[in-house]
């Protein structure tokens, strides 16, 4: 177990992920939260970054700090994707080890896995085919993440171990058409074709791939379940164990927001990987699972929505 008095650096407490693991830390009873915005902090900046893991030298660390977005984002902004990752990444690790912190959780992503990958993904498929192209540059950068740890375990004795979350939505998420996933996506286009009285929600690709959804807090729960374990070594995919068609996905959606539209599919846009459900029996078997259904997540997240956006 960890002191409840341990400092612990939370990076990227702003964003949908570190936002969620500050909620859960508090909410255990942890009461020496080290956090910086990036107007305080440029993880970028490698001599600033490890100057300040230095100074404040945490117990445990949590990176959560890293650019995202779905399918438009990935695909157009690759370079960004790519060097912005494994630079926070490395600046983070590397300066952990120099300041001596034991204990660091990784946060990665299951676009890590090979496009083709058998289903359900276990975590023995890493590396063993070619990538999805619409995200190849942020999932490599997340795969050097996981070899860092591992390296990092293997060569200085450090206990870093990664955490592999599948699609996450929730409180803090990205509503941006342009740069969002597809679930918070959804929420807003089917809020804004109610609010105009539309009839139809239009919706990227053929409706087919099939996707797992798992609720931020959860993942939240799990990073400190793992962390308060003593988990030393290896990466560990977190999920619900089960997965919907986007199809399936847009009819909770509008039901949720209760928009009586009918769904068109605009198959000009890409479809992505086909399927992506994780096997999480590793996780499990520790003793750890989700435990907000789909529904009521996407329930919370539609609140989340009309509180920090809707007009």
């Amino acid at each position: 177990m960890m002191d409840r008095t341990a400092k612990i650096y939370v990076a990227g407490h702003r964003g949908m992920v570190g936002s969620a693991l500050v909620r859960r830390l508090q909410q255990a009873g942890y009461s020496n939260i080290l956090t910086r915005s990036h107007a305080q902090l440029d993880l970028l900046n490698q001599a600033a970054t490890h100057a300040f893991l230095a100074q404040e030298k945490p117990d445990f660390i949590f990176i959560a700090a890293a650019i995202v977005g779905g399918i438009y984002a990935n695909n157009s902004f690759r370079a960004d994707f790519i060097y912005q990752n494994l630079m926070v990444e490395a600046n983070l690790i590397e300066g952990a080890r120099l300041a001596g912190v034991e204990r660091l959780c990784f946060l990665g992503s299951s676009c890590i896995y090979p496009r083709d990958c058998p289903q359900p993904i276990k975590e023995e498929y890493l590396l063993t085919g070619p990538l999805e192209q619409t995200n190849e540059p942020y999932a490599i950068a997340k795969i050097a993440g996981i070899k860092l740890c591992e390296n990092y375990n293997r060569q200085h004795g450090t206990q870093y171990f990664s955490a592999m979350p599948t699609n996450l939505y929730g409180s803090n998420d990205n509503y941006d058409l342009v740069t969002s996933h597809v679930l918070p996506a959804l929420i807003r286009k089917a809020h804004e074709a109610k609010q105009r009285g539309d009839s139809e929600l239009v919706v990227w690709g053929s409706g087919k791939p099939r996707r797992e959804f798992l609720y931020v807090d959860d993942l939240a729960d799990a990073c400190v379940f793992l962390m308060e374990q003593g988990v030393i070594e290896g990466f560990f995919n977190i999920g619900t164990g089960t997965d919907v068609t986007i199809r399936e996905l847009a009819e909770t959606v509008m039901s949720v927001i209760g928009f009586s539209g009918h769904i068109v599919f605009d198959s000009s846009k890409p479809d992505g990987t086909p399927r992506k459900l994780l096997d999480v029996g590793r996780v499990r078997e520790i003793g750890w699972q989700a435990s907000t259904p789909l529904r009521e997540g996407i329930a919370l997240a539609y609140q989340d929505f009309l509180a920090r956006h809707a007009d």
